[in-house]
Parts: C-alpha cells; sequence; structure tokens
C-alpha cells in the first residue's frame, strides 16, 4: 500500500466557486462543460453538523476535502492520495473522520487490490494508517463506529493472505482512531468472512462460507460476551439464503432484515431467536428496496432509501418527514434528496435538482430556518438552466416482457425521426434512472435521442425480473435492448438508419455483441472498458476469493461462454466500432479491449475504418479524472459525427 499524502491548506474559494463562477450561455457550452468532474460529491456532515467532508474535483482530479461551514477558505483542508483510489469516507466524532482507500500492487508476482482504512484529523494535523503493519489484503471493513463522541471503531481485517492461516479469516479489532492502538475483540474463524455489530458495538452475528462445498452458515449471540453459535445452514446449490439482519434494534432479540418474499425486497421485523419474520414494515410496490438511514442510536429507522422511475424516500423519522415535505413543496417541479445530517436532526446538507441539471447542494440549518449554498455539482451551467428532458418510459420486448428505459429527447428539437443513440448500462445488475448524467446530457445537446434500457436481468424490479436475466448474456438481454430501438422508431422518435449502441462494462460488451451479431441493425457502436471475453474474465477471477461462486454465477447467466463471447467472432463485425479502455482499470482489465481489438485486426478489419482503439494510460473504471472524460467525449464524437451523424 502506498502511502497517503499529508492534509494541505489552500482550496481557496471552494465553497464560493458554486455561487461566482462565469456560466456561459448555453450556445457557448462546449465539449469541456460536459467533461468536468463533480465540485462536489458525496458531502457528509460531522455528528454536530458544523463541518464537512466531500469528494472535490481539484486541478482535473478528485480529492477529499475537509472543511468548517461557517469559517472561510482558510479552514478547508484538502487530502492528498496519491495513487490510492478513494472508495468511501465517514465521521467518528466532530474532530476525526475516516476514509476506506485501495491500491493495486504486486504480491508474489500477480496484481493485488489491498484496502485499508486511514483516519485524519479534521484540521489537518494527522494522518493514521490503521492495522498498518499487521493487515493483509483486505482491511477496510468497518462494522461499526461509537456513537457516545469517542475515537472508537470496530475493524475487521485479514492478517495473512494464505488460506492455509488462521489470520486468512478476519477478525475484529477495537481501534483508537485517535492513536491507531488496537485491542483485540472477535478472533478469526475459518470461513466466516463478515462479522456484525449492534449499536454498542458487541459483536452479534458472523457468516461463514465454504467455497468449496458452497455451503453457509450463520453465527449468532445474543451479547457480546456469549460464545458464538450456529444458527443457520443454507446450500448455495440448492438456491438457498441466510436471512442477514440490516440493523439491531434495542430489543436485543429483534432486528431488522429485508427479504424477496412477496417479489421484490421489502423491510420486516426479525425474531433473532426464531430467524422467522414478522411484521412487514415497509415495502415499495414493484421496486426493490436499496438501504436503510438508521437514528442517532442506531437501533431504528429512521429512514428507508428506494428507486421507483428516480431516487426516492420513507421517512420514519416524523421530524425528517416534516422537513422534506417543506423541502418539496418550496422547489416545485425540482427535485431535493436529504443528503446528510447532523446528529440531533437540525443541520443537514439536501441536495436540489432535476435529471435535467445537476442540481446544487446546500446547507440547511432548521433552527435558524436557513438554507444556504454549500456548491453546484458544476459551475459550468447555470443555476437555472435546463438541458435535455428525461423520463421513463415502457415498452413490451418480443416476449411480452415489460421493460423501463430511461429516455433523454434533445432540447428544443421535434421530437421526430431523431439520430437514436442506445446506451444499455453496466452491470448487468444495475439499473438507469431519471437522474442527471453528464455523458446523456452531452449526447442530447449534441442531438441525439438517448434511450436506456433497464433490461431483463437489471436490479431493482425483483427477484423474477432479475432470474429473467439468467442464462441470457448476449440472448435475450440483447434482444431487449433491439426492441427498444424497434420501439423508438415505431414511435416515430427514432431514424432507424441512424442507431449506435453507445456502453460501458457490460454495456461495452453489449455494444461488441451489437457490432457483431446485429451490424444491420447499428449504424456504430462503442465500448467502453467493456467485456469481450468472458473465458478470460473467469479465469482472472480465478486469483480471488469465492471463485467458485463467482463462477457458478456467470455460469447461469452465460452457460457457454464460447458462443456469446465477441472476441471468437472477430470476422462478423458488420458495423464500426471505437474501443476505449483506461490502463488504470481495476474492474475489467484492459486486455479485455486491447485483444479485442488485435482480433479485429488479425480477421482482416481495417483500424481507422472499422475499429478504432484507444487506451488510456491513466484510466481506471470510473471516469475519476477529468482529462480521461475530455477524452473519451472528443472521440465519441468525432466517431459520431462520421458514422451516425444529427
Amino acid at each position: 500500500m502506498k502511502g497517503v499524502v499529508g492534509l494541505v491548506a489552500g482550496v481557496a474559494g471552494l465553497w464560493g466557486m458554486a455561487v461566482s463562477a462565469q456560466t456561459p450561455p448555453a450556445p457557448q457550452w462546449t465539449i469541456r462543460d460536459f467533461a468536468a468532474l463533480p465540485l462536489m460529491d458525496q458531502p457528509r456532515l460531522s455528528p454536530d453538523g458544523l463541518h464537512i467532508a466531500s469528494r472535490v474535483a481539484i486541478g482535473g482530479e478528485q480529492r477529499l476535502v475537509i472543511a468548517d461551514v461557517h469559517e472561510g477558505p482558510e479552514r478547508i483542508r484538502s487530502l492528498g492520495l496519491g495513487e490510492n483510489d478513494l472508495n468511501w469516507w465517514k465521521w467518528v466524532n466532530d474532530d476525526w473522520l475516516i476514509a476506506g482507500v485501495g491500491n493495486e500492487t504486486q504480491v508474489e508476482g500477480m496484481p493485488w487490490y489491498l484496502s485499508r482504512v486511514v483516519s485524519v484529523k479534521r484540521d489537518g494535523s494527522k494522518v493514521n494508517m490503521l492495522a498498518k503493519n499487521v493487515a493483509a489484503q483486505n482491511a477496510d471493513d468497518v462494522i461499526w463506529i461509537a456513537r457516545d463522541g469517542s475515537p472508537r471503531i470496530l475493524l475487521s481485517y485479514q492478517t495473512s493472505i494464505y488460506y492455509s492461516d488462521p489470520g486468512f479469516w478476519p477478525k475484529v479489532d477495537e481501534v483508537d482512531v485517535t492513536t491507531g492502538r488496537m485491542r483485540s475483540i472477535v478472533a478469526p474463524r475459518q470461513f466466516v468472512r463478515g462479522w456484525y455489530a449492534d449499536a454498542q458495538g458487541n459483536v452479534r452475528m458472523g457468516i461463514g462460507y465454504n467455497d468449496s462445498s458452497r455451503t453457509a452458515k450463520l453465527l449468532y449471540r445474543p451479547d457480546g460476551r456469549s460464545s458464538f453459535r450456529v444458527v443457520d445452514r443454507a446450500d448455495r446449490r440448492r438456491d438457498e439464503s441466510l436471512v442477514v439482519p440490516l440493523l439491531f434494534t434495542a430489543d436485543p432479540g429483534r432486528a431488522i432484515a429485508s427479504d424477496d418474499r412477496e417479489g421484490t425486497d421489502a423491510l420486516y421485523e426479525l425474531d433473532l431467536s426464531t430467524l422467522e419474520l414478522g411484521q412487514k414494515l415497509f415495502a415499495a410496490p414493484g421496486f426493490d428496496i436499496d438501504w436503510i438511514e438508521e437514528d442517532a442510536a442506531g437501533t431504528g429507522l429512521a429512514g428507508v432509501r428506494y428507486t421507483a422511475d428516480a431516487p426516492a424516500v420513507h421517512w420514519f423519522d416524523a421530524n425528517l418527514a416534516k422537513i422534506q415535505s417543506d423541502i418539496d413543496k418550496a422547489v416545485g417541479d425540482r427535485r431535493a434528496r436529504i443528503i446528510s445530517t447532523s446528529r440531533d436532526g437540525q443541520r443537514m446538507i439536501v441536495h436540489v435538482g432535476t435529471p435535467d441539471q445537476p442540481g446544487t447542494y446546500y446547507y440547511y440549518d432548521t433552527a435558524a430556518g436557513a438554507m444556504s449554498v454549500l456548491s453546484r455539482v458544476s459551475d459550468r451551467f447555470p443555476g437555472k438552466a435546463r438541458l435535455s428532458p428525461v423520463r421513463t418510459i415502457r415498452y413490451k420486448a418480443r416476449d411480452g416482457l415489460e421493460i423501463a428505459a430511461v429516455l433523454t429527447l434533445p432540447a428544443a428539437k421535434d421530437p421526430k425521426n431523431l439520430p437514436l443513440i442506445l446506451m444499455p448500462h453496466g452491470g448487468p445488475f444495475a439499473r438507469d434512472v431519471e437522474e442527471w448524467d453528464w455523458w446523456v446530457q452531452f449526447l442530447a445537446w449534441r442531438g441525439y435521442a438517448v434511450l436506456q434500457p433497464n433490461y431483463r436481468g437489471s436490479s431493482g424490479y425483483g427477484t423474477a425480473f432479475a432470474e429473467k436475466g439468467e442464462g441470457q448474456w448476449g440472448l435475450a438481454m440483447q434482444d431487449d435492448l433491439n426492441d427498444a430501438v424497434d420501439w423508438a422508431v415505431k414511435e416515430g422518435l427514432a431514424d432507424p438508419k441512424r442507431v449506435c449502441m453507445v456502453g460501458a462494462s457490460y454495456g461495452g460488451y453489449a455494444a461488441m455483441r451489437a457490432a457483431q451479431r446485429d451490424g444491420a441493425k447499428y449504424r456504430c457502436a462503442v465500448s467502453y472498458a467493456g467485456v469481450s471475453d468472458l473465458g478470460a474474465m473467469m479465469r482472472y477471477d480465478s486469483r480471488f476469493l469465492n471463485h467458485g461462486t463467482r463462477k457458478d454465477w456467470m455460469k447461469e447467466q452465460a452457460p457457454d461462454f464460447a458462443t456469446v463471447s465477441p472476441i471468437n467472432f472477430a470476422a462478423q463485425f458488420s458495423t464500426p466500432i471505437l474501443l476505449m479502455h483506461g490502463r488504470k482499470d481495476r474492474r475489467v482489465q484492459v486486455g479485455q479491449s486491447r485483444e479485442m481489438a488485435e482480433k479485429l485486426k488479425g480477421a482482416g478489419k481495417v483500424a481507422g475504418r472499422d475499429y478504432i482503439y484507444v487506451e488510456q494510460p491513466l484510466a481506471d473504471h470510473f471516469f475519476s479524472r477529468e482529462a480521461d472524460r475530455l477524452e473519451f467525449l472528443e472521440k465519441l464524437d468525432a466517431f459520431l459525427q462520421a458514422h451516425n451523424p444529427v
């Protein structure tokens, strides 16, 4: 793990950027405006509500910034991570926060991804790498944070990379984040990879899994002193599963869990003595829940987040429900989301925006009744500017399955006979929703209609819908994409002779598959960080823990890797394709695109005409550098103008 660079002061005028920057009128917008990184991303309030930690764009890269709400720019600190990824961050108390970082390094001649937790003093005077001298590969699983203001966390981590060592299975230590001192709480147990604690910091549950037998077990104890006992088992080969609490309540015998017994995930009470589900607490008909918001004590529900056509929340907390209602009334047709709150619920960060507007983060002090601007998400577009409108449509696939898709139409253009970009999401167990998307809005600004289908196998629509994707990679899932094009043509929105598929990750795989299988339907295809060879992906994954289960899952999605891997059919590519990939992509190896380009060349395809391959030396899987975003949009724009002009 490479060292974390210290905190430095001087991000001058950061919070003022959003209100002082001059925004050009619409005709002067450029590719650079759409490629710009968010000025602020995922801001989090300290427990007292007086300090903020957020990812912020500085010099074209994303950094963790700590700021005092009521102080000037001289009180802003920026955390430089060097080559480490910033994966998450949380406040421990008003003076300390923790962040999960990661980096790829060579271990015994192979690339390994190492995860760590760093603790950071709010004033920037101290940074500690926790478990620095004892941690092995995975050491960023924080299972509890003290709620009494003390600087304590529970950290679950490995101490060995070798499967035969006891330390391969994570132990749990209590850590003082101010000093890094550690006290052992739970020793490692064979096959137990996940530990769970209640609000008081008692480790109450462990999940064990044996990849060779595909069996799981649930360890439980009613308090922090008793011995663990196995209370449930599951055979994954029979599709059995374990019920794991999302929250331990104040009653030590009860918890809250989710279950899909009615087709979609819903919240239920859970009796820990019998593991039986009780009263249903919340469901969003037709949609799964995303995650819960705990109350200040950590023993009850403040709210539950879910995604319908757009992100939504149901507040159990009466105060937050009232505040949400009042803000909703004040913002009109814009959407308000309470992002983070102080422990007493008095101070909060609220994001207000729309799918056609990046929006603004506000600081809201309910006692003072004042809401003030923290930062716009982007300083490139006026606060009241609306770009291209976004809505959800539904169409029927050829077998009658109803599919939701997000449709973005270019502003101020007659929505008839438009050039179409068909954009499948990555995952594939993921989904697109009505929210601001810089990539989509750029394409719509250029004059394209953009359609994003949540094809079968997408998440969020319940178990049955997800299972319809099993065995259908590159097959019925691909048909769903083609059926979306047919819908747009039938509605008169799209010109059938001007359609291009553009996607990233699994969406990039789908774009390759379209160029290979359905070239007559598409003028061109664009793949960013796409998968071309499912077999190679599985061979790469074989180096990681529980790879047997991962392979089982992949075999369910694609029983025959070879027949649905585009790399095996380079000669069949019949439409021009742009392949782009970041060399530092840790999710999909760059070789997936590099070797696809080599196969196309070997099949007699002409570089620059039949295919273009661009490798970005510093890019990752998530467009975290502005320079990589800009290069991608420029290459994409030029390619579309050449092969699917507006």
